[in-house]
């Protein structure tokens, strides 16, 4: 691939186009290439020639929330382009609209040949990850059906089916065959002097399972107005902060952003929900900790997001155990998945549950929900949850009998099962990885957090102060226990986890922050913590670094070893802020709305760790995801943190 691929997302749907607005069909790298719903391609061609030549890039695909690019036939400086094509496409519910302008240049008739090749091979999203795995599909078959307006792509696997219909106005004059499987729409169109005519194109995708009439928009003009329709009924009534106007445009795109990456969900009861997916492009789904994580960082502002993340995760609580997906009861869930892979159990994913820390971030919201909000209602109902959430940290999860929230490796899955849940991320400073069980340090404090908040809702809600204290007391014990065998006295700092040994896991490692947050540690330590972070090693002019530089495991362009990461720098925000750390709170802000800056106000999933003073622009890391829910939400956590000063 030779140009750059402009991501457009709406809800569980989402299109990676390049600078002329085509798709190539490319199968690896760092981002698909395609129109993508609910985990599969259902757009993996589409291509523009005219006159059977592929067109120039005038002006390219810019990024922004519709691809639009000015394109030529090829030529000379003697030969002025006899025509001129306006390309703009948008992508809405499981759908992808293009129109397509031609508008002559020449003052009489010219006769302009117009092809579009398309094509749908419903690969799955896991088939197209750089980790070159291969997957059996016996018995799948692919077929295509020439229809009067278009064309339909159609896939079977068993009892798996999948259907793509493109259709355009005016119909066109033939549908070719390429040869390749891909069916070629072809137009003949003549424009009078300096004429113009327009070309709508359509794209529907019905993924498996999915029986509903879409209503879709007819051009990318409308599909535009509806979601800055959306994006608006979404910011209304927040107060975005006067007095620092780059911090309140970071809040006004990471709102944005969250109205974008709304998808669909069930509850208990089988209500419908809308809840924030984790990102675009790898993970348009639900995924427990980055939801929640989300929707605690927009709480104040926007409690909607966890009214609905609440129940879509109760509804999704393993009640059984289950080795592949590593479910236990009252787990909550890592991944939600619904490809073809996952359906027939080629990957662990449909519903897996390799999280350490959804759960106890499950009980830290519904308790900050009903402390916030005084919504009593929703704790009531889910109270069953809650204690089974509970119950799965004390007898599974391995509070009681090894006094930690403890995790494996999962040979199908993931090897670590906290935030940094890369292979490797968990190590020594001298980037040695851990033997045995692990106990991931940040995971405590959630711990910690949630039973306290679930001591508070059982007394106030529950009207059971037996279990209350319960609850009190093994919170209290937990924060004994911690700063007894993590904190190491050599570095004031404690350690990033134990091993299976109960060994101390030492490098240094911004997870500290969190434990800011969640309150675990006691006030001298949580000081000497906080304004260790500020170090040159740690905080690199943009954020806090994910391990502090100049020990031999850190590396700035590696994934949790010396990134920055916006939503781990919220939380240390926040953590700061309790801690009464103001003036470093605000430091962070600053770091990160000025990179949030520097990238249209915009932050992504992930930076590099290089250091401000040598690198005076944020460098991108290379894999980031290009829009992602926690980074859309970290700018309102900042507001929460430091305030608009």
């Amino acid at each position: 691939m030779t140009d750059r691929h402009h991501l457009l997302v709406h809800g569980g749907t989402f299109a990676a186009v390049g600078d002329r607005g085509d798709i190539s069909g490319y199968r690896g790298g760092s981002a698909p290439d395609g129109m993508f719903v609910r985990d599969a391609r259902h757009l993996s061609r589409w291509q523009l020639t005219v006159d059977g030549a592929v067109p120039e890039t005038l002006t390219p695909v810019a990024d922004g929330d519709t691809a639009a690019c000015v394109l030529v036939p090829r030529g000379g400086r003697n030969e002025p382009a006899a025509y001129t094509l306006f390309r703009e496409q948008a992508v809405g519910d499981a759908s992808f609209v293009e129109s397509l302008r031609v508008t002559s240049n020449r003052p009489v008739p010219t006769a302009v040949r117009l092809a579009v090749t398309a094509d749908a091979d419903f690969t799955d999203q896991f088939e197209l990850r750089s980790d070159h795995r291969t997957y059996a599909k016996a018995g799948a078959v692919r077929s295509r059906k020439v229809l009067g307006h278009g064309v339909e792509f159609s896939y079977r696997r068993g009892e798996w089916r999948s259907v793509t219909t493109v259709t355009a106005e005016p119909q066109p004059d033939a549908v070719e065959e390429t040869g390749t499987g891909a069916r070629r729409l072809v137009w003949t169109l003549d424009l009078p002097p300096h004429g113009t005519a327009e070309l709508i194109l359509r794209v529907i995708a019905r993924p498996h399972g999915d029986k509903r009439a879409l209503r879709v928009p007819r051009s990318p003009a409308a599909l535009q107005e509806q979601r800055r329709a959306r994006e608006g009924e979404f910011m209304e009534g927040v107060a975005f902060p006067s007095g620092w106007p780059e911090l309140a445009a970071a809040c006004a795109r990471g709102l944005a952003d969250l109205a974008a990456l709304q998808v669909p969900a069930t509850g208990p009861d089988g209500e419908e929900l809308r809840v924030p997916a984790a990102g675009a492009p790898w993970f348009l789904t639900l995924l427990g900790r980055d939801a929640l994580l989300t929707s605690l960082f927009a709480l104040p502002y926007r409690p909607r997001l966890a009214a609905a993340t609440l129940p879509a995760l109760a509804a999704t609580q393993a009640t059984q155990a289950g080795a592949d997906e590593i479910a236990q009861p009252g787990k909550i869930v890592h991944e939600v998945r619904h490809g073809e892979l996952a359906h027939f159990g080629q990957v662990p994913y449909g519903r897996y549950y390799g999280s350490v820390d959804a759960t106890p971030l499950f009980l830290v919201l519904l308790g900050a929900y009903t402390e916030q909000t005084g919504d009593t209602a929703l704790a009531r109902r889910l109270e069953p949850h809650a204690r089974a959430a509970v119950g799965w940290m004390l007898d599974h999860g391995g509070l009681t009998s090894r006094g930690y929230l403890v995790y494996r490796a999962d040979q199908g899955g993931l090897a670590n099962q906290n935030w940094k849940d890369s292979p490797g991320a968990i190590c020594s400073a001298e980037g040695t990885r851990p033997n045995g069980p692990v106990t991931a340090a940040g995971a405590q404090g959630y711990a910690y957090d949630a039973l306290r908040r679930t001591a508070w809702v059982a007394r106030a809600v529950w009207q059971d102060g037996t279990y209350a204290d319960l609850l009190e007391q093994a919170a209290g014990d937990l924060r004994d226990r911690f700063q007894r065998d993590f904190w190491m006295p050599e570095h004031s700092f404690p350690a990033l986890a134990l091993d299976g040994r109960g060994d101390r896991v030492d490098a240094l490692a911004s997870d500290a922050g969190h434990l800011l947050w969640s309150g675990l540690l006691d006030k001298e330590y949580g000081e000497l913590v906080g304004r260790r972070l500020l170090e040159p090693d740690f905080f690199s002019g943009w954020g806090v670094r994910t391990l502090a530089a100049g020990q031999p495991a850190f590396h700035p362009l590696s994934y949790h070893r010396g990134s920055v990461w916006p939503h781990d720098n919220a939380l240390i925000a926040l953590g700061l802020a309790r801690y009464g750390l103001h003036d470093e709170a605000r430091a962070i802000a600053r770091g990160l709305v000025d990179a949030a800056a520097a990238t249209g106000h915009r932050l992504p999933e992930v930076l590099a760790g290089y250091g401000r003073d040598t690198h005076p622009e944020p460098v991108p890391y290379p894999h980031a995801c290009v829009r992602e829910s926690r980074s859309a939400s970290a700018p309102l956590a900042l507001l929460t943190a430091v305030g608009g000063v």
